[in-house]
């Protein structure tokens, strides 16, 4: 399924650009012809006839009259993108505008001065400026710095829970994690796995870290990690997650198979909608995902709530980990430059926003609330929309913020966590390791 593909990408993604570090800028200047014409990349899933339609429309319209230029979108098969994206920027061949995930995934090409700093044409341009959510735009930032304009949908993380459980049990959704202590003693009595986990994929088991770093630390706690300090993986915050996570672990939190059990293959979904589980921590394509494979459940059962705040800890219940979305960048050597920011005004139309709610997605626009109501799943569609408008932080998985050298460690050590092959000490000591 086209949830599955996607996620899983956003992991893999990181591997294959981890020899992106050794780019240079030399030989890497846009690939516009001398007609006018620039280069676009975009990752070429189904969703690209959104950006297919975006390129036609600029090409036709008065901003490419007037800034003398025009695109062509160059769709680049999924599993071959980051590869040809590194070998293209390496190349007098390089994209004058491209496709990425904000964070680590552009980090190499920021050193080798190869991607346009945003920030200050952000800043002076209403359109890109007022068009966006400011919690959208900050989380594909690096190092306070703005390289990336929306250009899909938002995926935030979001606690999803089984309403009939919940009803049959007296359950109420959590908004503290004393009332998620309750839930899940209640559920073990009555024989109910509190939460579904697919363990075997491992990035699900990230996100209970990332959202327990932000309740328990605030978003600055994992800031720090984002924008090159691995010193910050000591903060207090993570040692007290890791320990909570393990708490989770051995209380049976997550049952006894989760480590054999995938969300890839649908596993945990379908522990969910069978009502083997009462909740799953998943990005927001769980909805789809259910809504595939489990219709009727997706409709009258399915309930979502955010993930509660932690006692005494510093973080906002408002505050969002997942991810926040993809984003158009410019080669710093494009030959038109105007013509690559006129096409990027375009994303903040209604227009946009409009054929990316019909394909489904929850655009980033400052606007698009007023438009939901044409989404396949309207509310749905408005409760991730208002999470995201109303966080003040917006934390990028980390697996994309961090350097792509740090990843699969990373994720490595997250798995030895869960699976109780290393203490919550082994586990920050090893992550202050990661370069």
């Amino acid at each position: 399924m086209e949830t599955y593909s996607r996620r899983w990408f956003l992991g893999a993604s990181t591997t294959a650009l981890v020899s992106a570090a050794g780019l240079t800028a030399c030989g890497s200047g846009g690939s516009g012809g001398s007609d006018g014409t620039l280069t676009a990349f975009v990752y070429g899933d189904d969703a690209a006839k959104v950006q297919a339609k975006a390129v036609s429309r600029f090409n036709s319209s008065a901003a490419a009259r007037e800034t003398k230029g025009s695109l062509k979108l160059e769709k680049v098969p999924g599993a071959e993108y980051p590869a040809k994206l590194r070998t293209a920027m390496g190349s007098p061949n390089a994209p004058d505008v491209f496709f990425n995930w904000g964070g680590g995934s552009i980090k190499a090409y920021r050193e080798a001065g190869q991607i346009l700093d945003l920030t200050g044409v952000i800043a002076g341009d209403p359109v890109l400026g007022d068009g966006f959510l400011p919690s959208v735009l900050d989380a594909g930032a690096l190092g306070g710095r703005k390289y990336g304009i929306p250009m899909r949908g938002m995926q935030p993380v979001i606690l999803f829970y089984n309403k009939t459980l919940f009803a049959e049990h007296g359950l109420k959704p959590p908004a503290t994690w004393d009332q998620l202590l309750d839930n899940n003693a209640k559920l073990k009595k009555a024989g109910i796995t509190p939460f579904a986990l697919g363990g075997a994929d491992i990035w699900p088991e990230l996100m209970w870290l990332e959202y327990l770093v932000d309740r328990i630390g605030g978003p600055k706690v994992f800031d720090r990690v984002k924008n090159g300090d691995p010193a910050g993986w000591g903060d207090p915050a993570v040692l007290k997650a890791a320990r909570t996570v393990r708490e989770l672990v051995d209380d049976g939190a997550f049952g006894k198979g989760f480590s054999s059990v995938a969300y890839t293959n649908g596993g945990a979904p379908a522990a969910l909608a069978k009502g083997k589980a009462a909740m799953h921590l998943m990005g927001s394509w769980e909805y789809s995902t259910q809504l595939g494979k489990f219709p009727d459940f997706a409709r009258k059962q399915l309930g979502w709530c955010p993930f509660p705040t932690f006692d005494g800890g510093a973080g906002d219940i408002r505050n969002v980990v997942g991810n926040p979305t993809n984003y158009w960048s410019v080669n710093t050597r494009t030959h038109n430059k105007d013509t690559a920011l006129a096409f990027l005004r375009t994303c903040a139309s209604d227009t946009y926003a409009r054929e990316l709610i019909a394909n489904g997605d929850v655009p980033a626009t400052a606007g698009a609330d007023k438009l939901l109501d044409a989404s396949p799943s309207p509310e749905f569609a408005r409760f991730q929309y208002r999470m995201v408008r109303e966080a003040p932080a917006f934390t990028l998985s980390w697996d994309q913020a961090v350097d792509p050298d740090a990843a699969t460690p990373m994720l490595t050590e997250v798995n030895k966590l869960f699976v109780g092959k290393s203490s919550p000490e082994r586990f920050v000591a090893a992550l202050k390791e990661l370069k």
